[in-house]
């Protein structure tokens, strides 16, 4: 059995004991001096950009000013050290060997045998074997003279593709002929190791260069919002690459989801363990979940722009930060799956089902009057939800059938193995209708799928009347950012056939078959009643029922004769209008009653009311660490003046949002700001604008532009004024 030990810096006696015994017999030469090692670099520019890694600020020059910068690699690839030495190595004379070990967190206990502890002895070309049972090696490189006549052995260290993700330290050991023991040498800061998507080896492996940096380097992104009828994309700043979002998310992992080291490298273990951790409900994670309307203890979710003051604040304060809403959720896990490498986009499915008895269907129960009787069933609809996707391997099921998009979610809504969490499913099986596939393929395939069953509620001892289904109208417009462009793309097709069409069917009845509740085997013996979705009745007057629904609440009723006929219904500001109306959206409710005709009619639909986009506006050419100066401007839609707002700007590498106060605006006028920032990243930059007050809310624009190289004279300061 392997010995254990939590001291990885000293190496198994049997190894050093066969290693002197090599070294004896190789011994011709005599009078040389201790190999020691004087400094170890880490060569962070080398390593950052071949590692994809050199964005983090953790990496960045500017740390290393006030704080030594550390090491952040991708697993499966090997990278560099640089071993500044009195001498050369001499491999008859000297055995350098390497350990690398997890930064354990408290009471965490690391082993050889749980993958933890790595032993490597480095090679070189007079000792050139390889452990082919081994995914760890160590080799030299290269060696050279210093300018100050030292010796730089430049060492190639490749870690596993399954090693543990997190925190790891290194210990280099040397034995040089002679000598009573070994010295040893380590890393003054641990170093960090990611997944990999470039390594085919690594679960994780995406085999497309511009959907790797969509789904890894990307620090911004896009959330579809609205409704069915009328949807928008908002920006959100992801940041993974910001001060501590990177240890935050290694901490939620170890300390918060408590997953152990040895289970930190399966990507399927660490996707689910963060789907929990995003969400408070269950007296610990990220943000506390606010449907309520009432946010004056806390940040209207509407009011976030991006990922990193939410994570800055829960690592600095260890207690949940408040508000969020589905797309807060979505986006903070975003930010920690691309933190620690996962390929992961944010999804919306527009109309989705809330499951919550597990049936795959909807109910909706009428009394006589037409009213929903809510007290009846919990199952919901939502204008949108958002969620997860990330790219994985799922060994876990012994098919490669279910690689690829796998769904996760971070929204508290029902509970999976005790906790408030979900994924990863398929997205494959989800389309397939197996529903019974490992994790909560059921619920994902009701949120996209489910029927809608309407249903006459006729009095105690009176038996339901099924009114109508609606089979197509749960799962539409389901969407996520294009690659490489600020377009939406819409994936539809991959968590469902074509709406009626054969193979639809035939995916209901499957997943039905497969269900578990027992009003899913009720429903299987009605799904072949037949829809009617007219209210059309050649011959009679019809009664028809308009109510609108959004807290005020305004009914009314008329008679058709035959034919057609188009009806108004006026709307006044002040029947709508609430301060702090988060998302403006209408619920539209129809009731038809044809009399003397046993038939009824019922329908929902959701409007949203259309706000002002923010326009920014680019003045001179971006440098990078120059400042640009940008301005940004919006139209008051409202009657009544806009009071105590501000614009939240966030900008790929700026590493705090920028916050400017706007004190009024009257009614019908145009507010405009003029701000600096300075960019710190070359290339591609996206910044964005989000408009926030009491009397209108969540009104954004967004600018994409290019930075070309820094020249001399740059601002480092970020200033505004209006």
């Amino acid at each position: 059995m392997e010995e254990e030990t939590n001291a990885p810096h000293a190496l198994p006696f049997a190894f050093w004991n066969q290693n002197s015994n090599d070294i004896d017999n190789q011994i011709d030469d005599d009078g040389v001096s201790e190999l020691t090692i004087e400094r170890i670099d880490t060569c962070q520019q080398e390593n950052g950009s071949a590692h994809r890694t050199d964005k983090f600020e953790l990496m960045s020059t500017s740390r290393a000013e006030r704080n030594a910068s550390q090491l952040v690699i991708r697993r499966g690839q090997e990278f560099l050290v640089k071993l500044i030495c009195n001498r050369p190595i001499i491999p008859k004379v000297d055995a350098v060997s390497l350990v690398l070990a997890v930064n354990p967190i408290a009471s965490e206990w690391i082993s050889h045998g749980h993958g933890t502890v790595v032993y490597m002895l480095l090679q070189t070309d007079d000792n050139p074997e390889e452990d082919h049972d081994s995914d760890w090696s160590a080799r030299l490189r290269s060696m050279s003279e210093g300018e100050d006549g030292s010796s730089e052995l430049l060492v190639a260290i490749r870690t596993s593709p399954n090693a543990s993700v997190s925190k790891w330290t290194l210990t280099i050991n040397v034995k040089s002929e002679g000598s009573e023991q070994s010295s040893s040498y380590q890393l003054d800061q641990p170093f960090y190791l990611l997944y990999n998507a470039w390594c085919e080896e690594d679960p994780v492996f995406l085999d497309n260069e511009e959907q790797r940096i969509e789904y890894v380097l990307e620090d911004m992104t896009m959330i579809w919002k609205g409704n069915e009828r009328s949807f928008y994309p908002r920006k959100w700043k992801l940041g993974q690459y910001e001060e501590n979002i990177l240890d935050c998310a290694l901490w939620l992992l170890g300390d918060v989801a408590r997953l152990s080291a040895t289970y930190r490298g399966n990507p399927i273990r660490v996707c689910r363990a963060l789907s929990g951790v995003v969400n408070s409900n269950d007296n610990y994670g990220v943000v506390t979940g606010n449907w309520s309307g009432n946010y004056g203890d806390g940040t209207a979710p509407t009011a976030w722009t991006g990922s990193v003051k939410i994570l800055q604040e829960y690592y600095r304060t260890e207690h949940p930060v408040r508000y969020g809403q589905c797309w807060v959720f979505a986006g903070v896990l975003a930010t920690l799956c691309r933190a620690l490498g996962i390929p992961c986009r944010i999804v919306t499915n527009f109309s989705s089902a809330h499951d919550t008895e597990a049936s795959l269907t909807v109910d909706v129960y009428l009394d006589e009057e037409g009213n929903v009787m809510k007290n009846f069933s919990r199952d919901s609809i939502w204008n949108y939800h958002v969620w997860n996707e990330v790219w994985l391997k799922r060994r876990d099921l012994g098919t490669a059938a279910y690689d690829g998009w796998q769904v996760i979610d971070g929204t508290p809504q029902e509970f999976s193995d005790g906790a408030y969490k979900l994924g990863p499913a398929p997205v494959e099986a989800v389309k397939s209708g197996l529903v019974n596939m490992l994790y909560d393929c059921d619920f994902v395939f009701a949120e996209v799928n489910a029927d809608k069953v309407f249903w006459r509620y006729r009095g105690p001892g009176k038996s339901l009347k099924l009114i109508q289904k609606d089979t197509s109208g749960i799962g539409q417009f389901i969407s996520t950012k294009a690659v490489g462009q600020d377009e939406r793309e819409d994936i539809t097709h991959s968590y469902k056939c074509g709406e009626q069409s054969s193979e639809a069917k035939i995916t209901m009845l499957r997943a039905l078959k497969l269900g578990q509740s027992c009003l899913t085997k009720h429903y299987l013996k009605l799904v072949k009643v037949d829809d009617r979705s007219s209210i059309k009745h050649q011959g009679r007057d019809v009664e028809f029922e308009l109510e609108l629904n959004d807290r005020a609440l305004v009914g009314e009723s008329f008679n058709i004769p035959n034919g057609e006929e188009a009806i108004e219904v006026p709307v006044a500001f002040d029947d709508y209008y609430e301060p702090g109306m988060d998302e403006a959206i209408f619920k539209v409710t129809s009731f038809a009653v044809i009399e003397g005709a046993d038939y009824e009619y019922f329908s929902q639909e959701d409007y949203s009311l259309r706000k002002p986009d923010v326009e920014l506006l680019l003045s001179g050419e971006p440098v990078l660490r120059a400042s640009v100066k940008i301005t940004a401007a919006f139209y008051n839609p409202l009657p009544i003046p806009i009071t105590d707002g501000s614009f939240q700007i966030e900008c790929s590498g700026l590493c705090k949002t920028l916050t400017i106060p706007i004190a009024y605006v009257d009614a019908r006028d145009k507010c405009e700001v003029v701000f600096l920032i300075v960019p710190t990243f070359k290339g591609s930059t996206q910044v964005s604008a989000k408009f926030q007050s009491n009397e209108l809310s969540d009104i954004e624009g967004s600018l994409n532009f290019e930075v070309a190289e820094a020249s001399v004279g740059t601002l480092h300061d970020v200033l505004y004024f209006s």
